[in-house]
């Protein structure tokens, strides 16, 4: 179970991005008004609405903002509909791409998404040409130092709640869980202290492409285009990159 983690790798790229994106309210409260449409507005029945408040938390959304979304999708405000479209594409080098997109126009979502590819030296593809290189995982992330459980600990403790895997490298942890087990070995390690970095239901691919370069920089822009777009919820890629070259370009 021990590795060098290459998620955090993408995590911390993510975590740049997400620091910067303004739109990030938006985003979230779209997902809040999908949920509550698809499942209703009760958390203990609604998985996917539980997750997106999660994410507005650590986004420290307003609860303001919350519950006026929520009232929104309870009634018929406008009409509004809002359509979950899942995109394939490659980036440079031929990094596989997924791209989540919760939009009430689906001609204009597909237009401004295949315009970002080819801008960005990818392109969009058909459905089901990369979608099998991924999975989708709960992942949870969390420094060592920070844990007042030990190596062993945290291992039993993860396993007996029904993780499928820990990886470790000098400094961090990453469990990985299937979806359904995510939400009771979040809470189990949270009940020990555990205090995680990053923790989410995300699609985890089962290879990666390692890129450097301009190849690199070019797939950061392409990335960084997609989730600026205000249809795009959920960007996810198999690409590698040392955290040497994740710095130089956060910082270009």
């Amino acid at each position: 179970m021990a590795g060098h983690s290459k998620w955090k790798n993408i995590q911390h790229r993510k975590g740049r991005q997400d620091a910067r994106r303004a739109k990030v309210f938006t985003k979230i409260s779209k997902e809040i008004f999908a949920s509550v449409r698809s499942g209703g507005d009760d958390t203990t029945t609604n998985t996917r609405l539980r997750l997106a408040l999660q994410k507005a938390k650590e986004a420290n959304m307003p609860n303001d903002n919350i519950d006026r979304t929520i009232k929104k999708a309870l009634g018929d405000v406008d009409g509004v509909q809002y359509e979950e479209i899942l995109y394939e594409g490659y980036g440079p080098g031929g990094v596989a791409v997924m791209v989540e997109a919760l939009t009430d126009n689906r001609n204009r979502s597909a237009a401004d998404i295949r315009h970002i590819f080819n801008k960005n030296s990818g392109n969009l593809g058909e459905t089901g040409c990369v979608s099998y290189l991924f999975e989708r995982k709960g992942v949870l992330s969390f420094t060592k130092s920070d844990s007042p459980l030990s190596e062993e600990e945290v291992m039993l403790e993860a396993l007996e709640a029904g993780a499928e895997d820990i990886t470790d490298d000098e400094s961090s942890f990453e469990i990985y869980t299937t979806p359904q087990a995510y939400e009771e070995v979040k809470e189990g390690l949270e009940a020990q202290g555990v205090s995680f970095d990053s923790s989410e239901i995300t699609m985890v691919p089962a290879t990666y492409v390692a890129l450097h370069g301009e190849d690199a920089e070019q797939m950061l822009k392409l990335i960084d285009a997609l989730e600026d777009n205000d249809d795009v919820q959920n960007v996810y890629s198999n690409v590698e990159m040392d955290n040497e070259t994740v710095e130089r370009l956060s910082h270009n």
